[in-house]
């Protein structure tokens, strides 16, 4: 199943905040054996984020969606999620019994009464109104939770919250998945080598071995090798005959090697 992962948020294009999310989504699928195959930043731009969320539906891939679910004007993803969809957005009576939880439990805390009627509480219950068909994500930081429609998982931009939410979902919902991307790479560093000499070489061995990719990291100011190529192969099992006859393709070709590399 190929997962995806969409970024949302004026500040992130902006420069105003970095992005954590791509780097940590690659860290959580690594540690289970699965890896991502797409990502995709987009602003706050509604009928830019609706294309992007019809695109994830329409794919059947299983793909992660941060920022944009709160309740304030910036926030667009509930409802181009809901346009995507051509659905209704509709309160979701368990997200929405979490959040009057919360009140009661930071009413608790600071001393103050409890009051749910209130404007800005009542305005906060938007945030538990999704697509028709959301299921919920928890979230254990604050209890405003996320929403899955199909393989479609909606977080919050902070990481703090989005982080352990992708992971519930990926150890409550894929456990099945875990490993599926699991691969092993044999590789080794060409010093002074150009790729385009290289590349029929690369051809022969991806068509001699089925289920063997070749890959090839050029690099020119290394402060070890100086230009050089790291030319390998990766499979879901130890490519090691793929990776013996690169070997020695390069070998014939007079190529000057420098360490090897197996990584798994």
């Amino acid at each position: 199943m190929n997962i995806g992962l969409v970024i949302i948020g004026d500040e992130i294009l902006s420069g105003k905040r970095q992005d954590k999310h791509l780097a940590k989504v690659i860290e959580l699928l690594s540690a289970r054996g699965l890896a991502l195959t797409w990502a995709r930043y987009v602003g706050d731009d509604r009928p830019r984020i609706t294309a992007d969320l019809k695109h994830a539906f329409a794919s059947g891939d299983l793909v992660f969606s941060c920022g944009g679910i709160g309740a304030t004007p910036d926030d667009h993803t509930r409802q181009c999620a809901a346009a995507a969809l051509g659905v209704p957005l509709v309160p979701h009576p368990e997200a929405q019994a979490l959040i009057l939880e919360r009140m009661r439990d930071l009413a608790a805390q600071q001393g103050l009464p409890y009051e749910p009627e209130r404007a800005d509480n009542a305005h906060r219950l938007n945030m538990g109104v999704f697509p028709a068909g959301a299921r919920i994500i928890p979230n254990p930081y604050n209890k405003i939770a996320g929403f899955s429609l199909g393989h479609v998982h909606f977080v919050p931009g902070f990481p703090v919250m989005a982080w352990p939410m992708i992971e519930w979902v990926l150890d409550h919902q894929y456990v099945h998945l875990h490993g599926g991307a699991r691969s092993c790479e044999r590789s080794v560093i060409v010093m002074g080598a150009m790729e385009a000499t290289l590349t029929p070489l690369m051809e022969d061995v991806e068509a001699r071995f089925p289920g063997v990719k070749v890959f090839s990291l050029p690099s020119v100011e290394h402060p070890e090798f100086g230009r050089h190529i790291e030319l390998g192969v990766k499979a879901g099992t130890d490519p090691v005959d793929a990776y013996a006859a690169l070997r020695a393709g390069l070998e014939q070709c007079g190529a000057r090697l420098g360490p090897e590399m197996v990584r798994s």
